[in-house]
Parts: structure tokens; C-alpha cells; sequence
């Protein structure tokens, strides 16, 4: 029987099942699979989440449909406007950040997402991808060999690795890395619930900052094209179809973000996982089967993304898990991506890591028109990066019990001490 988190309240109401989670309660942010759990067991993978006010899918099967279900959609406005949907208007000091997020691949809907995909996509299909193995197996042997004694995981190995590599690929400069990542983390941090206007200020500021720099590197691209992803943007076509300078500035600021920041974290997650759960490691990637199966695994068991919303694109009934629940345009609803991977009813001993279960689906990179271009090159990272790394260091171990960041939609730890 699973024991019931006590800073989980859960209210019966005639519209179903309200939850109260304060997502920033130190015990949540360490263990949210406990509070999952105890959610499932009460028959509840559908509910509203009083503290972000709005209902959220824990099911598997719901999230992974619901992604895929056109009746929601990232974005709402342009379906209806701020006056319809009762909305102020956006305050200025955010403008260089809304700039940014106006072209964002990751919030745009049909046509205008459709157009951006097609003139994206071709770069991270996954023969494009492989091609990069040699020089992410490098980075990583290089990375790796340097480690002595106590080593920080995240700074010393698992950032590097993705920013190196998708720096390289875009092809701006990887001496750049550090400025990057401050105005990656500035950014993401309008993602969480209610940013501080300290936060806000600070996002506001790097989207201009980052926009400025690439702006720069645009221009020198245009002046003397390389074989980067960078000018194979600028270059792209459809139809007769380009990118503006602006969609490719969003473009390029979403690819550098989720180029490095899930992928870190899944990296940290995962070989928090793997040295906790007893399994050697040489049994896990003795062949690139099992590598894979690993990975995958990992992906599953401790995702680095826990919640993505979907707007309610017009007013309607949704049937799911058994719940009924009417929602109006404009509503967001919650996809649990964490929970929808520990679903009990899709996965025997979901809170066990298993890399030898017979279904290892999940829901991390999303699914439908959404899922995450950048998926076979992170999945490529994660294999050649776990792998090189504990083949070259085969007795590596936890220093210390790492902490989670207080931060519940970006479910990564703070520091991994590693020896």
C-alpha cells in the first residue's frame, strides 16, 4: 500500500477530484513520484491542481493521446484574442522575451508551426544525426579523461556535452558556451509558477542579449555560409519559403535551449539512477542493445520534464480517464509527463528501473506535431555519453546524496558529486 505524502490533500467535489501540492514543498521537489503514486492508488490520474489552477492528466494513455489531440494547442491566440478571453494585455517590460517566444517552435500551431517544421526538420532526422557520432564520441573520451578524484557531474561532463555539441552544429562559438547557458537559465525561468519580477527582468534581458548575439552571427552567416545548421536555416526553402531573421533568431534560441537543458539534466538523472539501483553498469552497456534499452529506460524513470500545458482551443467536454470534465476556450490543461511515466496501470513495478521491461514506451519528448525534433539527437547523446563514461571510469560513485533544484516543471539535480 502506498503511503500518502502528508503535504498531498485531496478534496472531493461534485467536478471531481481537487489536489493540493505546493510545488516548491521540499519533499515533493526531491520524491514527486511518491505524491504520483499515492494519486494513482486513490483512483484519481485525472485532477485539479488548486495551486497552478487548472486540471491535469497523470494517465499514460491520456497524456500521450492528449498530446495528439487537435482540440488543444500550445498556443491560444491565434484562435481568439486577449479581449475574448479576458486577458490584460502583455506588460512591456516583457516585450524582448515575448519577441523571442512570438516564433518559438515549441508554441506555435498550424499553419504557422507546420511552415517552421518542414524548414527545420530535415536537420535533425536521424541520418543527419548519426553523422555526428565520431565527434560526440570524442567530446565525451576527451571529457571523461579528464576526470580526477572528486568531479561535479553536471559542470564537468553532462553541460559541456550537449552545449559543445549543438553549439558546434549550429555553428556559433563554443567559447561562448558559459554566456549562453546564463541567458538559457535567465530564460527558463519564465517557465515556472509565478516568476519573481527580479526573474522576469532577467529573462526580459537575455532574450534581448541573446537575440543581439545572434543577430550578429546571422549576418556573418549570410556573408560567408558554412556547413552549420545555422546556414542551412538561413538557407532553407520551401516552396520559395524562407525563414525571416526574426523566426530564425526563436528558432535557433529554442534549439540552443532544449539542445542542452533537458538533455543535461536526463544525463545527471540518469546516472543518479543507475549507480543507486545496483545494476553494474557493465551489464547495462555491454552492447549497444542494452545501451539503448538503458537509456530508454532512464528516459522513462527519472524524466527531466514533468509538466507541459495545452490550451483549450474551444469550449468542450473532455472524456478521459473516466473523468468528464467541461473546460471553456482558453482553459490550460496539465499533461503529467513524470507521472504518466510511472502509470501503474501501463508499468509493472513502474518505480523500479528496469532497462528489461517488455514495453519501454514513454512520454518524455511528447508526442504528435510536438515531439521533440531534437529527440534522435538526444537520445544519441545519452547513449555515447552514459557509455563512454562509465566505461572509462567503471568504479564511479556518489560522493554525496545529490539534491534536486527547487524547480518542478525542470526536474534536475542541483549538483552531482561523483568520484
Amino acid at each position: 500500500m502506498t503511503i500518502c505524502p502528508n503535504y498531498l490533500k485531496i478534496t472531493l467535489k461534485p467536478s471531481g477530484p481537487h489536489v493540493s501540492i505546493d510545488p516548491h514543498e521540499p519533499a515533493f521537489v526531491q520524491n514527486p513520484y511518491a505524491a504520483y503514486a499515492a494519486l494513482f492508488e486513490a483512483g484519481h490520474p485525472v485532477f485539479f491542481w488548486e495551486e497552478y489552477g487548472i486540471w491535469c492528466l497523470a494517465g499514460f494513455d491520456a497524456v500521450n493521446t492528449l498530446f495528439r489531440d487537435r482540440r488543444f494547442g500550445r498556443q491560444i491566440l491565434h484562435v481568439a484574442t486577449r479581449e475574448e478571453l479576458g486577458w490584460p494585455e502583455r506588460p512591456a517590460h516583457l516585450k524582448n522575451f515575448d519577441d523571442v517566444e512570438r516564433h518559438s517552435l515549441l508554441e506555435l500551431e498550424p499553419p504557422g508551426h507546420t511552415r517552421l517544421r518542414k524548414l527545420v526538420n530535415r536537420a535533425f532526422v536521424s541520418r543527419q544525426v548519426e553523422l555526428l557520432r565520431p565527434q560526440i564520441t570524442d567530446l565525451c573520451l576527451q571529457l571523461a579523461d579528464k576526470f580526477s578524484g572528486e568531479t561535479e557531474l553536471l559542470a564537468d561532463y553532462a553541460t559541456p556535452l550537449p552545449l559543445t555539441t549543438i553549439c558546434r552544429l549550429l555553428g556559433v562559438p563554443v567559447d561562448a558556451g558559459q554566456q549562453l547557458l546564463d541567458w538559457s537559465h535567465a530564460i527558463v525561468k519564465m517557465y515556472v509558477l509565478d516568476p519573481t519580477p527580479a526573474d522576469e527582468a532577467a529573462a526580459d534581458k537575455a532574450s534581448k542579449d541573446f537575440a543581439d548575439f545572434l543577430r550578429h552571427h546571422i549576418q556573418q552567416h549570410k556573408q560567408a555560409p558554412k556547413d552549420d545548421l545555422l546556414s542551412t536555416l538561413i538557407a532553407a526553402t520551401e516552396d520559395g519559403d524562407r525563414l525571416t531573421e526574426d523566426e530564425l533568431i526563436s528558432t535557433i534560441v529554442v534549439l540552443l535551449n532544449a539542445g542542452h537543458e533537458a538533455t543535461v539534466h536526463q544525463l545527471g538523472n540518469a546516472v543518479k539512477t543507475i549507480l543507486e539501483s545496483g545494476i553494474s553498469p557493465s551489464k547495462l552497456f555491454e552492447s549497444d542493445a542494452s545501451t539503448i534499452a538503458t537509456v530508454e529506460e532512464c528516459i522513462r524513470h527519472d524524466a527531466p520534464l514533468h509538466m507541459f500545458t495545452r490550451y483549450c482551443l474551444d469550449d468542450l467536454t473532455l472524456e478521459v480517464d473516466g473523468a468528464s470534465i467541461p473546460l471553456k476556450k482558453g482553459q490550460q490543461i496539465g499533461l503529467l509527463l513524470g507521472a504518466a511515466n510511472r502509470d501503474p496501470r501501463k508499468f509493472d513495478a513502474p518505480d523500479q528501473f528496469n532497462p528489461e521491461r517488455s514495453f519501454q514506451g514513454n512520454v518524455s519528448f511528447g508526442a504528435g506535431i510536438h515531439f521533440c525534433i531534437g529527440a534522435p539527437l538526444a537520445r544519441l547523446e545519452l547513449q555515447i555519453g552514459l557509455r563512454t563514461l562509465f566505461e572509462r571510469v567503471p568504479d564511479l560513485k556518489l560522493s554525496t546524496p545529490p539534491q534536486y533544484r527547487d524547480i518542478f516543471h525542470f526536474h534536475g539535480l542541483d549538483k552531482v558529486l561523483i568520484s
